[in-house]
């Protein structure tokens, strides 16, 4: 049988790099290809960071910039309300505190003001004498908002990651590597990413050595991991970076917020989006997204106790608000989900802060594009997650001129309409679906990386895959199956229908796992016929010892045992 290309690439791959032909094969798939890509995947250095000066108009916001600080005015540092947007006003305001003063910072209230750059921020702006604002995570289409500042004698940068329209802004400078005549190499940076790089660019300029910024990607790898960015590229070097400062030496706001979640030591993508993330989302959420920045912010260890314990217990209440509505959405689905190819799900009465979340539940349990929708201010607001291969923000884009606005990108979207129009809006939108999902779409299907044999997963196997990570969007953890494993006896029901493994493979290697709301297979389990597994290796840690485990995804039993 001839050898295709790939099995060429992964071979040539294996002899340069002596280790296994899995490994190798997990390399091809990222599309790495030979030796040299290779060692930049596996040794992430900061000089591997483009040149800040190749995204378009960030010359013209350095000048800016430089300007402000020479002439002493006061400079409005505008964000939006999520971790991507909180984080990015926490990092230009502690990299710019350091070296000048007149600085005022600004976060929009989720439920008066609405998304991106708002008529009260700007009115803000002028009340503090503030000629130069620089909108951070939004403003990619606030064409009316940008000539407003305009008008009160307040420039604008805007630095945002969001698709924009054909039509800019007309702004000092708008960084957005997607902007059609942006030749910057890299376009999915966070929206933190675009700020980190007009600070590298600002620090270019006025000779700050880089050591010195460097510690700030702790923000950057936050905004990154939080906000669903792919994990490739310049994203995945600053991730690795900036994860290693958490962990290393963590700034106290994120240290006291680590204390509140009780995760352990060290902390990787998964703390972060699931530990961090949702307690610094929480403020803007049910309340006042700037008590997050003065976390991040803050100097005092009391100060970041008492801020991180204020987020903790916000983050309570919004996951009981969280289950109200996941209950009562699945109440409006009923029992025949796969008659829609999407969900456009409407109550007056939802929280507006937490419509994200309920969608990316909906869409976890339905495998479904799925839009859930409020009442705000007399409209229709809500918020929109997609599946794998769904490009949602395309079929938005079909749906325009229905919206007030929207913004966002292929996997989530914010999107604002008449009360009125939601029916006309659902028909269309599940009209385009049914278009666009094919059968393979409809079926959620657990991605497999490779077959492997328990015999493969030695320490010095999983020590070449820990140096994958960190893991995200194009870079996901891999997944991998076993076949025709057996219980060894020890296997166990637990509470609220988990099962704790103990499984072994004919050659008698053995491992332990857990399967979370899997104890339907039990009864089969423990006949100790064989059985399949899809599974992700993850290290246990406790009392300062590690092991390995099986975190499982998914059993296959025969057909007949079911």
């Amino acid at each position: 049988m001839p050898v295709t290309y790939e099995q060429a690439v992964k071979n040539q791959l294996q002899k340069e790099l002596g280790i296994s032909s899995l490994l190798c094969q997990l390399l091809v798939q990222r599309g790495i290809q030979d030796y040299d890509t290779a060692k930049a995947f596996f040794r992430p250095n900061l000089e591997m960071l483009h040149d800040p000066f190749s995204m378009k108009d960030m010359a013209k916001a350095v000048e800016r910039i430089q300007l402000a600080i020479q002439n002493k005015e006061n400079i409005l540092l505008y964000g939006d309300y999520d971790v991507d947007g909180t984080t990015c006003v926490s990092l230009l305001y502690t990299f710019l505190s350091g070296i000048y003063t007149n600085i005022e910072y600004y976060i929009p209230d989720r439920y008066k003001e609405g998304y991106g750059l708002s008529k009260a921020g700007i009115q803000f702006a002028k009340s503090k004498n503030c000629t130069l604002l620089i909108a951070m995570d939004c403003g990619i289409k606030a064409h009316e908002k940008v000539a407003f500042a305009q008008q009160l004698g307040i420039d604008c940068i805007i630095c945002d990651h969001h698709q924009p329209d054909d039509n800019l802004p007309d702004a000092i400078a708008v960084l957005d590597p997607k902007r059609k005549d942006c030749p910057y190499p890299y376009k999915e940076l966070s929206g933190c990413g675009v700020v980190f790089k007009l600070i590298q660019a600002f620090a270019k300029k006025e000779q700050i050595p880089f050591e010195t910024i460097a510690p700030l990607l702790d923000f950057v790898a936050v905004s990154i991991c939080c906000d669903i960015v792919d994990m490739t590229g310049e994203n995945r070097v600053m991730a690795y970076f900036g994860i290693w400062q958490l962990n290393k030496q963590p700034r106290l706001g994120f240290k006291a917020l680590l204390a509140e979640t009780n995760r352990q030591y060290p902390y990787d993508v998964n703390d972060i989006v699931f530990g961090l993330g949702p307690m610094i989302n929480a403020a803007g959420r049910l309340g006042d997204a700037k008590k997050a920045v003065r976390l991040l912010l803050a100097n005092d260890k009391q100060v970041a106790q008492s801020n991180a314990q204020f987020l903790a217990h916000q983050n309570k209440e919004r996951r009981a608000l969280d289950s109200s509505i996941l209950k009562e959405a699945q109440e409006m689905i009923g029992d025949n989900p796969n008659n829609s190819d999407s969900f456009v799900l409407f109550n007056k009465d939802w929280h507006k802060g937490v419509l994200g979340i309920s969608a990316s539940r909906i869409v976890e349990q339905y495998h479904r594009p799925t839009i859930i929708l409020t009442e705000s201010n007399g409209k229709a607001v809500g918020s929109a997650r997609s599946i794998q291969g769904f490009n949602l923000y395309k079929t938005l884009l079909a749906c325009e001129h229905l919206f007030d606005n929207f913004g966002g990108h292929d996997h989530a979207a914010g999107l604002t309409l008449s009360l009125d129009k939601i029916e006309v809006f659902r028909t269309l939108f599940e009209q385009l679906s049914s278009k666009t999902l094919n059968n393979d779409l409809r079926q959620a299907k657990i991605p497999i990386a490779a077959t492997i044999n328990l015999e493969e997963i030695t320490p010095r196997f999983y020590r070449i895959l820990k140096q994958f990570a960190p893991f995200g969007p194009k870079n996901r953890r891999p997944i991998f199956e076993v076949r025709d494993v057996k219980d060894t006896g020890h296997s166990r029901l637990l509470k609220n229908n988990h099962l704790k493994l103990e499984i072994t493979s004919e050659e008698g290697t053995i491992y332990k796992g857990i399967a979370f709301n899997m104890g339907q297979h039990y009864e089969y389990i423990k006949t100790k016929q064989p059985f399949n597994l899809a599974f992700v290796l993850e290290e246990n840690h406790w009392k300062g010892r590690s092991k390995l485990e099986l975190m499982v995804k998914d059993i296959q039993v025969p057909t007949s045992a079911e």
